[in-house]
């Protein structure tokens, strides 16, 4: 484990292997651990794997209030900036797919190949909207605790291994409920990325859980079908994480994308 300051908050972050540089964004409400199937494999692999914690989660900084996507955006590439990092390869699951989808939108020129995985590209719905922000205040008056039992089964499948199930659920009752409602009145105010995505210039891998009941197959179908070079892979008995329930499915997709930049 290592830490930047970058800017006024620490950053915790993973950096493994060497090799060309690919950077892992983590999901709401987790940390960076949901990535260690991938760091793992992929900087034994040839690849320098970054995964960071984003502010408000893991072992960075939890700035209360709202966190809107431009910040986490601007926090991964001051991170990769002090580490040296000028062009990158950027995947992300759920939220840190639309932080991904943030940094194409901020500085394109820096990547050179997205990774989106079961997340969505529309803003959201006033009525999601509303969703977010009412589940912010639930998160500061409850805890943790409450959602996350609620919601594991939508984010790994009831067949997922026990450990796997133990792990989800350990991330979302370890998030700082501050940080996680900050980033949820944020992410209520994202922009729209669909008219973004014809103009995307590097090829993209689209991942989805077949089970996934957050971003369905259909969220993924249409970001897939909008990027001028994308490849879909619907990863069959996996719900929202795929990379965890079925990483060995998740990673030859991954390894097979990767190979081909």
């Amino acid at each position: 484990m290592a830490t930047a300051t970058i800017g006024d908050i620490t950053i915790g972050y993973e950096d493994e292997g060497a090799g060309d540089t690919l950077v892992l964004v983590h999901g709401h409400p987790f940390d960076r651990s949901m990535w260690r199937p991938q760091v793992a494999r992929l900087s034994r692999a040839g690849w320098r794997v970054i995964a960071p914690d984003l502010r408000g989660y893991g072992e960075s900084t939890v700035v209360p209030g709202k966190t809107t996507l431009d910040v986490f955006a601007r926090d991964v590439a001051g991170l990769l900036d002090r580490l040296g990092v000028e062009r990158f390869v950027l995947g992300g699951l759920s939220m840190g797919g639309q932080v991904v989808l943030e940094c194409h939108r901020l500085f394109a020129h820096r990547l050179r190949g997205l990774v989106l995985a079961d997340t969505s590209a529309p803003a959201d719905t006033p009525a999601m909207r509303g969703w977010r922000r009412s589940t912010a205040e639930r998160l500061l008056r409850e805890g943790m605790g409450p959602y996350a039992e609620e919601v594991l089964h939508k984010m790994v499948s009831r067949s997922a291994p026990p450990e796997v199930a133990a792990h989800v659920l350990g991330m979302m009752r370890g998030t700082d409920p501050a940080g996680a409602a900050a980033a949820l009145r944020g992410r209520a105010e994202r922009p729209d990325y669909v008219a973004m995505l014809a103009g995307v210039a590097v090829p993209a891998l689209v991942v989805v859980g077949a089970d996934d009941e957050f971003t369905p197959l259909a969220d993924a179908r249409l970001m897939s079908d909008a990027l001028p070079d994308a490849t879909l892979v619907v990863v069959e008995g996996a719900a929202h994480m795929p990379n965890l329930e079925r990483p060995a499915d998740f990673d030859g997709a991954l390894q097979a994308f990767l190979k081909a930049l």
